[in-house]
Protein backbone atom coordinates (compact mmCIF):
# COMPACT_ATOMS: atom_id res chain seq x y z
CA UNK A 1 0.00 0.00 0.00
CA UNK A 2 2.83 2.55 0.42
CA UNK A 3 4.97 1.28 -2.49
CA UNK A 4 1.69 2.33 -4.16
CA UNK A 5 1.07 6.29 -2.58
CA UNK A 6 4.86 6.83 -2.93
CA UNK A 7 4.53 5.72 -6.69
CA UNK A 8 0.78 7.78 -7.02
CA UNK A 9 2.88 10.78 -5.25
CA UNK A 10 6.27 10.24 -7.23
CA UNK A 11 3.65 10.10 -10.66
CA UNK A 12 1.98 13.21 -9.53
CA UNK A 13 5.26 15.48 -8.57
CA UNK A 14 6.39 14.66 -12.25
CA UNK A 15 2.92 15.54 -14.07
CA UNK A 16 2.67 18.83 -12.35
CA UNK A 17 6.41 20.07 -13.05
CA UNK A 18 5.79 18.37 -16.52
CA UNK A 19 3.09 20.46 -17.01
CA UNK A 20 3.64 24.28 -15.32
CA UNK A 21 5.70 25.69 -18.09
CA UNK A 22 5.73 28.91 -18.60
CA UNK A 23 6.79 31.67 -21.70
CA UNK A 24 9.62 32.79 -19.20
CA UNK A 25 10.69 29.08 -19.59
CA UNK A 26 10.91 29.38 -23.43
CA UNK A 27 12.50 32.42 -23.48
CA UNK A 28 16.61 33.12 -24.30
CA UNK A 29 18.02 33.94 -21.55
CA UNK A 30 21.31 36.59 -22.04
CA UNK A 31 24.08 34.04 -21.62
CA UNK A 32 21.74 31.87 -23.75
CA UNK A 33 22.02 34.73 -26.47
CA UNK A 34 24.49 33.66 -29.16
CA UNK A 35 28.05 35.89 -29.63
CA UNK A 36 27.31 39.11 -31.46
CA UNK A 37 23.60 39.37 -31.30
CA UNK A 38 21.70 41.70 -29.39
CA UNK A 39 17.77 42.05 -27.80
CA UNK A 40 16.36 45.04 -29.17
CA UNK A 41 13.12 46.64 -28.46
CA UNK A 42 10.10 45.90 -30.88
CA UNK A 43 9.71 43.79 -33.94
CA UNK A 44 12.45 42.91 -36.38
CA UNK A 45 10.30 40.38 -38.16
CA UNK A 46 11.12 39.51 -41.55
CA UNK A 47 7.57 39.22 -42.70
CA UNK A 48 4.96 41.48 -41.80
CA UNK A 49 2.51 38.41 -41.46
CA UNK A 50 3.85 37.49 -37.96
CA UNK A 51 3.97 40.59 -36.71
CA UNK A 52 0.78 41.08 -37.29
CA UNK A 53 -0.31 37.80 -35.89
CA UNK A 54 1.08 38.87 -32.61
CA UNK A 55 -0.29 42.19 -32.67
CA UNK A 56 -3.56 41.15 -33.47
CA UNK A 57 -4.22 38.12 -32.07
CA UNK A 58 -7.31 38.50 -30.37
CA UNK A 59 -8.64 39.37 -33.66
CA UNK A 60 -8.18 35.58 -34.73
CA UNK A 61 -9.00 34.31 -30.93
CA UNK A 62 -12.17 32.40 -32.49
CA UNK A 63 -9.50 30.68 -35.26
CA UNK A 64 -6.82 29.76 -33.00
CA UNK A 65 -8.24 29.91 -29.22
CA UNK A 66 -8.08 32.37 -26.20
CA UNK A 67 -4.43 33.98 -25.47
CA UNK A 68 -3.56 33.53 -22.08
CA UNK A 69 -0.34 35.31 -22.40
CA UNK A 70 2.17 36.45 -25.29
CA UNK A 71 5.85 37.62 -25.27
CA UNK A 72 8.23 38.73 -28.14
CA UNK A 73 12.05 38.73 -27.79
CA UNK A 74 13.44 40.46 -31.04
CA UNK A 75 17.40 40.48 -31.61
CA UNK A 76 19.64 42.28 -34.16
CA UNK A 77 23.03 42.05 -35.07
CA UNK A 78 25.37 42.50 -38.59
CA UNK A 79 23.98 39.57 -40.60
CA UNK A 80 21.09 38.42 -39.02
CA UNK A 81 17.85 40.31 -37.43
CA UNK A 82 14.57 38.75 -36.56
CA UNK A 83 11.96 38.23 -33.52
CA UNK A 84 10.71 35.25 -31.98
CA UNK A 85 7.00 35.63 -30.36
CA UNK A 86 6.03 33.45 -27.83
CA UNK A 87 2.32 32.48 -27.15
CA UNK A 88 0.13 30.80 -24.24
CA UNK A 89 -3.29 30.01 -25.24
CA UNK A 90 -5.92 28.74 -22.61
CA UNK A 91 -6.25 25.39 -24.28
CA UNK A 92 -3.90 23.68 -27.04
CA UNK A 93 -3.14 25.77 -29.71
CA UNK A 94 -6.30 24.77 -32.81
CA UNK A 95 -5.29 27.23 -35.76
CA UNK A 96 -2.22 25.41 -37.56
CA UNK A 97 -3.93 25.40 -40.83
CA UNK A 98 -4.66 28.91 -40.44
CA UNK A 99 -1.41 30.25 -39.10
CA UNK A 100 0.39 28.42 -42.17
CA UNK A 101 -1.43 30.04 -44.56
CA UNK A 102 -1.16 33.43 -42.94
CA UNK A 103 2.47 33.35 -43.05
CA UNK A 104 3.61 31.35 -46.18
CA UNK A 105 0.05 31.71 -48.59
CA UNK A 106 -0.81 28.89 -50.70
CA UNK A 107 2.50 27.25 -50.41
CA UNK A 108 2.42 26.13 -47.39
CA UNK A 109 6.09 26.29 -46.26
CA UNK A 110 8.74 28.63 -45.78
CA UNK A 111 10.16 30.93 -48.77
CA UNK A 112 13.18 33.15 -49.03
CA UNK A 113 10.35 36.17 -48.89
CA UNK A 114 8.48 34.38 -45.79
CA UNK A 115 10.87 32.03 -44.06
CA UNK A 116 8.94 32.24 -40.75
CA UNK A 117 8.50 28.61 -38.87
CA UNK A 118 6.86 27.76 -35.92
CA UNK A 119 6.05 25.04 -33.22
CA UNK A 120 3.03 23.94 -31.26
CA UNK A 121 3.44 22.14 -28.25
CA UNK A 122 -0.16 22.02 -26.52
CA UNK A 123 -1.09 25.03 -25.94
CA UNK A 124 2.38 27.22 -26.44
CA UNK A 125 3.29 28.51 -30.03
CA UNK A 126 6.76 30.14 -30.58
CA UNK A 127 7.05 31.62 -34.20
CA UNK A 128 11.17 32.32 -35.40
CA UNK A 129 10.94 34.99 -37.89
CA UNK A 130 14.22 34.52 -38.95
CA UNK A 131 16.00 33.85 -42.07
CA UNK A 132 17.42 30.23 -42.51
CA UNK A 133 20.46 29.01 -40.37
CA UNK A 134 19.91 31.96 -38.36
CA UNK A 135 22.11 30.96 -34.85
CA UNK A 136 19.42 32.63 -32.88
CA UNK A 137 16.50 30.41 -33.75
CA UNK A 138 18.63 27.47 -33.24
CA UNK A 139 19.82 28.21 -30.15
CA UNK A 140 15.77 29.16 -29.22
CA UNK A 141 14.64 25.85 -31.56
CA UNK A 142 17.38 23.48 -29.43
CA UNK A 143 16.28 25.01 -26.04
CA UNK A 144 12.48 24.47 -26.57
CA UNK A 145 12.83 21.03 -27.52
CA UNK A 146 14.68 20.58 -24.10
CA UNK A 147 12.04 22.27 -22.26
CA UNK A 148 9.05 20.15 -24.19
CA UNK A 149 10.87 16.30 -24.79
Amino acid sequence: MKIKICLLLLFSLFNSNSFSQTIADLKLRPKEIPKGYTLSDGNNCVSIQACTFYNDIETYSNIVGTVKSKSMQSFKSRPDTGSIMYFEFEHAFKGERFLQGLLWGKGGQPTDEHPEEYVVKGKFLVIWSFHPDSPVRERSETKIEAVFP
